[in-house]
C-alpha cells in the first residue's frame, strides 16, 4: 500500500487584518505626536487662545467686571478723542513706517552688493535688532534731548545754526532803569537823548558775567576818557559794574570792562545810517555822518535768546521722532530679508540686460524690483503687523505731556486700562480692536508662505 503526501495551503494573512493592522499603526502614530504637541498646545490655548477668549468677553462688561453693557465698550471707543487720537497715529505708523524700511531695506541691499566689505556693513546695519526697545527708547529719548547739552540731534542743530546765523553776543545783558536807554518793543536799547557828530556818549549795561566776556576784554576807562573829534561820534559799550564792590553806577571806573562785539547804530528819523562793532575795550565811534540829530542803538541782535535746536520731543513731532527711532532699529532687518531674496535672483537676466544696453537704474527699475516683488511684499506686511502693535518706544520717547500726542493703539489700550484709566473693559475693546486690524495682515502673511513653499 503506497502512502500519498498531500500539500497542505499556505495560510496568509486575509487583507481586513492587514488594514486593521495599518489602522493600528496610524492610531498609534498619531496619539504619540498628540503626546509631543500637547505641550505647546497647552501653552497656545493658556498664552494666547485664553486670553484672546477673554479679552472679547471682558469687553461686553463695565470697567468693574459685573455688570453686562454689551456693546457700550466699542461705542465708548470711537467717542473718546484720546482713543481717536491712537487710531490716528497707528494709521501714521502702518502708513509711514513699513514703506519706510522696505524702501530703504531694498535700497541698502541692492548698493551692499557692490561694496568691498559687505558682510561689515550688514553687520553695522543688524546691530540695533540686538538692543532691546527699552535700552533704544533710552537712547533716543537722551538723543531728543532738547539742551543742546545733552540732546545730541540739538547739539547738531545749534552747531549747524550758529556757523550759518551767528548768535547773540550778550543775551542776558539789560540797562538799567534811569540811565540814559530805553529799550524798545523789539528788544534793542537806544539812547534817549539825541546826540551829534561831535559828541562821545557812554552806554553802561547789566546783566553780564564778568566770566562770561570773551577773551581778550579791555577795561573800558580809557576809551571812556577820550573826546571826539569834529565830525565823529563815539562812544563806549562797558559793563557798569566793578568787581569787588564799589564804583558809581552811570559812570566808567578803572576796573569796569567794556562790552567788544557789540554792534552799534547811528539812527536818524527812525533809518539806521550807520552801524559798527565795538572793539576789544568795548569802544566805537562814526565817521562821515551829516549833520544833524542821532540816536544812538544796539540792536535786539545782540541781546535775542541763544538758538536752542528743535523741539523733537513736542506736539508736533514727537510721532515723527518715534518713527526715526523706529527706523533705526529695524532697517537692518528689511535689508537682511531683502539681501537674501536679492541673492536668489537669477544673474542671467540681469547680465542680458546689461548686454542689451540697459543701465542700473533700468535694471533695477524692471528687473530687480519686479523679481523682488514676493520678497517685498512679506517684509511690508510682516512690518505692519509689527507696527501695529508698537508699545515700548511711543511709551518710553514720548514725555508725559505728549504722551497723549504720540499715543498708538497699543499704549491707548494699556494706559485706558492700567495707566490710570483703571476700565479693564475699555481697554479690552481696544484689544480687540487691535486684533481685527492685525487679522488680515497675518492671513495674508501665513498664504504667501505657503504660496512660496508649493
Amino acid at each position: 500500500m503506497t502512502a500519498t503526501l498531500v500539500k497542505e495551503p499556505s495560510r496568509t494573512p486575509s487583507a481586513g487584518a492587514g488594514k486593521a493592522r495599518n489602522r493600528r499603526t496610524r492610531r498609534r502614530g498619531r496619539i504619540i505626536a498628540l503626546l509631543f504637541v500637547f505641550p505647546a498646545l497647552l501653552l497656545l490655548g493658556a498664552l494666547v487662545v485664553y486670553p484672546v477668549l477673554f479679552s472679547v468677553g471682558r469687553s461686553f462688561f463695565d470697567a468693574s467686571g459685573t455688570r453686562f453693557v454689551g456693546g457700550e465698550n466699542y461705542a465708548e471707543m470711537f467717542r473718546d478723542p484720546a482713543t481717536i487720537k491712537a487710531i490716528r497715529n497707528t494709521t501714521i505708523w502702518v502708513v509711514v513706517a513699513p514703506a519706510l524700511l522696505t524702501g530703504l531695506g531694498l535700497i541698502l541691499a541692492v548698493l551692499v552688493e557692490k561694496v568691498r566689505w559687505a558682510t561689515a556693513f550688514k553687520l553695522l546695519l543688524f546691530m540695533p535688532m540686538a538692543v532691546s526697545f527699552l535700552a533704544a527708547g533710552i537712547i533716543f529719548r537722551l538723543a531728543y534731548d532738547e539742551d543742546p547739552d545733552k540732546g545730541v540731534l540739538n547739539a547738531a542743530a545749534v552747531s549747524m545754526h550758529d556757523a550759518f546765523q551767528g548768535t547773540s553776543t550778550y543775551p542776558t545783558a539789560r540797562a538799567r532803569d534811569g540811565q540814559g536807554l530805553t529799550k524798545g518793543t523789539d528788544g534793542s536799547y537806544r539812547t534817549n537823548a539825541s546826540v551829534s557828530p561831535g559828541d562821545a556818549v557812554t552806554l553802561g549795561l547789566v546783566g553780564v558775567l564778568p566770566d562770561d566776556l570773551p577773551g581778550g576784554t579791555e577795561s573800558a576807562y580809557a576809551a571812556a576818557g577820550q573826546k571826539a573829534s569834529p565830525g565823529e561820534l563815539r562812544g563806549v559799550v562797558y559793563l557798569d559794574f566793578t568787581p569787588g564792590g564799589g564804583g558809581q553806577q552811570g559812570k566808567v571806573d578803572r576796573r569796569e570792562n567794556g562790552l567788544p562785539e557789540m554792534k552799534v547804530e547811528a539812527v536818524q528819523a527812525g533809518k539806521a545810517v550807520a552801524s559798527t562793532t565795538t572793539a576789544s575795550d568795548g569802544s566805537f565811534r562814526f565817521e562821515g555822518l551829516d549833520e544833524g540829530s542821532y540816536t544812538v542803538k544796539l540792536p535786539a541782535s545782540n541781546f535775542a535768546a541763544p538758538y536752542e535746536g528743535i523741539s523733537w520731543l513736542g506736539p508736533t513731532l514727537v510721532t515723527p521722532a518715534i518713527i526715526g527711532a523706529y527706523l533705526w532699529i529695524w532697517t537692518g532687518f528689511a535689508m537682511v530679508l531683502i539681501g537674501a531674496g536679492l541673492s536668489t535672483l537669477p544673474r542671467d537676466a540681469l547680465e542680458a540686460a546689461r548686454m542689451d544696453g540697459a543701465n542700473e537704474w533700468q535694471i533695477f527699475r524692471r528687473i530687480t524690483v519686479p523679481l523682488l516683488a514676493p520678497v517685498l511684499t512679506v517684509v511690508f506686511v510682516t512690518l505692519v503687523i509689527n507696527v501695529m502693535k508698537v508699545f515700548d518706544l511711543v511709551y518710553i520717547i514720548a514725555p508725559g505731556p505728549v504722551q497723549e500726542d504720540a499715543t498708538v493703539l497699543a499704549t491707548q489700550m494699556w494706559l485706558v486700562s492700567f495707566g490710570g484709566g483703571n476700565n479693564q473693559g475699555l481697554g479690552s475693546a481696544l484689544g480687540v480692536l487691535l486684533l481685527l486690524l492685525v487679522i488680515p495682515a497675518m492671513v495674508f502673511n501665513v498664504r504667501r508662505f505657503r504660496g512660496s513653499q508649493r
